[in-house]
This record gives structure tokens, sequence and C-alpha cells, in this order.
């Protein structure tokens, strides 16, 4: 196969597996998530070896050097020979969030009744109405 010697962000993105459809990538460059080398970038953007691209996902900032541009989808094992990720540490340190910061716990039965609760009720309310 010959090389590239450019080839779109959108697609290069959905090649190196960064985001799951390239119509994934293409909103995200859409909606401003994805900048390169430095500057926000339109899904048509031509990218080249030596470009860094900075995609957002979520909370973190990911860092690739492009190595090879590619335009076709590659294995996971293959991401290396076209992509180098240096996202710095403390961003990937975000994604180890512990849960009780993100997600409030709500006590059981502060709720809507479980459903041992419900058949509970049910067998009061119909005692109740047969008196």
């Amino acid at each position: 196969m010959e090389a590239l010697s450019q080839t779109r962000v959108d697609k290069y993105l959905w090649a190196i597996r960064v985001f799951k459809t390239r119509s994934d990538a293409a909103e995200a460059c859409k909606t401003n998530k994805v900048k390169v080398n430095g500057s926000e970038a339109k899904p048509s953007k031509e990218i080249k070896t030596g470009d860094i691209i900075e995609a957002r996902k979520g909370s973190v900032h990911y860092l690739y050097e492009v190595v090879s541009p590619v335009d076709k989808r590659q294995g996971a094992a293959n991401v290396h020979m076209y992509a180098k990720d240096i996202t710095p540490q403390e961003e990937l340190d975000k994604l180890n969030v512990p849960v009780e910061m993100v997600f409030m716990k709500r006590d059981r039965g502060t709720g809507r009744p479980t459903k041992k609760e419900r058949r509970l009720i049910d067998k009061l309310m119909d005692e109740g109405w047969d008196n």
C-alpha cells in the first residue's frame, strides 16, 4: 500500500480508533472538540506527519502525534505505527476519578418503592378495601 502524505482529520481519528465511527469524529470536529497544531479543525482539515492532534472526549484531552497519515481503519495492534499517544498523565488520571465523587448514592427506600415494598403496599390496600 502506498504511503499517504496527507489525509482528512476525521478519517484519521476514526482510522486510529479515537472515535468509534467516522461520523462521531466529524461531529467532534464540528463541535470544536478537535484541534490540529493548536487551532480548531473542521472535519476536512488535512493532516500530515508531525502534526499534533488534540481530541476532547468527555473531560479528557487526548494528544496524538501523527507518525504516518492513514485513512483506512486500523487494527488496535497497528495503531502505534500511525499515531503516537502523547497524552499527559494528569489527563489520563481523570479517567480514574472515584465514582463517589461523580454520582450521588441514593439510600435504599428513599425513592420509588421496590418491588417487594410495592407488593406489601398492594396487600395492605386490598385488605383495607375489603372491610
